[in-house]
């Protein structure tokens, strides 16, 4: 038996038990609600992993490990952006947006939410922002679509084109069949399965370099500015790795998670729970990469495959450190933050077609077993754009990512706050407040960029737009307002 073959079981375990799930969750589907909302029945643990690990992609455990293992602590300002902006978006947005879509026609999506909360009849809110997701989701999906061919790639040595299929066949197969029940349930088992990761792999690293005390003189011996949060750092630097939180206001898949919730009274439990769950994965993933400087300073004769790609750090360490059963467990985190992440971005993007264009547009007497299946067919059609994409992993379309995360963050959220808090918010502010907050995004990272991270004038000119844009014309209707009211009092009695 190689090494490779207690790995590839677990694989295969874990991706089986996905399905499992996936299989169960088709049984509870009996509508479109269920298909793209879960029925909005989940309670606050899942609600609070299922955001987590929809949240946190392979970069938790390649991305922002092999960053810290290069340059040390001082790439560390992203998490903290991260944790910050999530808190305050759970705090602000999380319970009113609950609400909010309740009130305004149970909207299933954002698009339908916008549509309702407006009393948009020209029906341009829910085309503009439908369009937005669609673009950018496919892009994201297909850069899932990489990772996960590039994990199985380097685990079991497979073609590129191989492990393409291999690493997608498995979300496309529960998120097909399950709808968001099957991404939500799974997710949190995912999400459990990072965190165990990302405690068990520190500690062990930690005890592989002899303990603390030698572990931090070692990385000292290499290079002393690793223990400077400021090493090589300017101000727009540091504030634009902050700015990486704003992002979160606009994250359809993550605001999905919210609008699930079984009660706005899950929610602040849910809050406590993700934020717990999510400041000890990033601390465990900056662990891993900072500990293994030192792992590695110890052990040279080891370190090729990290010298060669940086990102592989965990991999790497799980595979020296680990029995290979422990080890495959271990990188099935990997694979979990991958699918977790695609999953819920399939979804999103299979409610944009299904909700917003084939219900909105084409079939508005479609019965919901039509729409159902009509959702799964768009999970397929999606599915099958980003492996086309992802088929080259030299597209230069596979780029977009780096600024698809501040375009959902200056496009949607400027406008899914202030719709929540502000009363006076109207149609006019809220196509002004996505128009100019996708189209800075995608004139200053092209045309200006000063090295100031987009979302941040994106974010900016958006809310302005808005507070403008809102007191020209019409101003909201009396039920506008009245729907307002009511959704805000039910948030207030419910909020402890």
């Amino acid at each position: 038996m190689t090494a490779s073959t207690p790995m590839l079981i677990t694989f295969v375990v874990y991706i089986a038990a996905m399905v499992l799930i996936g299989l169960i969750a088709y049984l509870r589907t009996k509508n479109l609600s269920d298909y793209i909302l879960g029925g909005r029945s989940l309670g606050s643990f899942v609600t609070a992993l299922s955001a987590g690990a929809s949240d946190m992609s392979g970069w938790l455990l390649m991305g922002l490990p092999g960053a810290i293992f290069v340059s040390g602590i001082s790439e560390s300002w992203i998490a903290i952006g991260l944790v910050v902006g999530a808190y305050l978006n759970w705090l602000f947005v999380a319970g009113r947006l609950r609400v909010q879509t309740e009130h305004n026609g149970n909207a299933l999506t954002l698009p339908d939410y916008f549509t309702n909360r407006f009393e948009d009849n020209s029906r341009i809110l829910r085309i503009f922002s439908a369009l937005v997701i669609l673009v950018f989701f496919t892009i994201y999906c297909a850069s899932g679509v990489v990772a996960g061919a590039r994990l199985f790639e380097s685990t079991f040595g497979l073609s590129y084109g191989t492990a393409l299929w291999a690493g997608a066949a498995a979300t496309i197969a529960y998120t097909f069949i399950g709808g968001f029940l099957a991404v939500s349930w799974t997710d949190t088992v995912q999400a459990t399965l990072m965190l165990f990761a990302l405690i068990l792999t520190p500690v062990f690293v930690l005890i592989g370099t002899g303990g603390f005390d030698p572990a931090m003189t070692a990385i000292e011996a290499v290079d002393p500015s690793h223990f400077d949060m400021l090493k090589g750092a300017t101000f727009i630097g540091v504030i634009s790795l902050m700015a990486w939180g704003l992002g979160y206001f606009g994250q359809p898949h993550i605001l999905a998670r919210f609008m699930a919730a079984d009660s706005v009274k899950s929610i602040p439990a849910a809050r406590r729970i993700s934020m717990t769950w999510m400041i000890v994965t990033l601390a465990g993933a900056v662990a891993v990469g900072f500990f293994g400087i030192a792992y590695f300073s110890a052990h040279p004769d080891l370190a090729g495959p990290v010298g060669e790609n940086p990102e592989r750090v965990f991999i790497e360490l799980s595979k020296i450190l680990f029995n290979p059963w422990i080890a495959g467990v271990l990188l099935s985190a990997i694979l979990a933050a991958v699918m977790s992440t695609l999953s819920c971005q399939l979804l999103v993007c299979s409610s944009a077609l299904t909700e917003d264009f084939y219900k909105a547009f084409l079939r508005k007497g479609a019965s919901q077993i039509e729409l159902v299946w009509v959702g799964r067919a768009m999970v397929l059609l999606v599915a099958l754009v980003a492996i086309a994409l992802a088929a080259d992993p030299n597209n230069r379309v596979l780029g977009l990512v780096s600024y698809a995360w501040a375009g959902f963050g200056a496009a949607f959220g400027p406008v899914v706050i202030l719709s929540v808090l502000w009363k006076g918010m109207t149609r006019n502010g809220a196509l002004a407040g996505m128009i100019v907050g996708a189209v800075t995004v995608v004139v200053w990272k092209n045309w200006i960029g000063m090295g100031l991270y987009e979302i941040i004038p994106g974010f900016i000119l958006a809310t302005l737009a808005i507070l403008v844009f809102s007191r020209i014309g019409n101003g909201p209707s009396s039920a506008m307002n009245k729907r307002f009211d009511e959704a805000e009092q039910e948030y207030q009695d419910a909020h402890i």
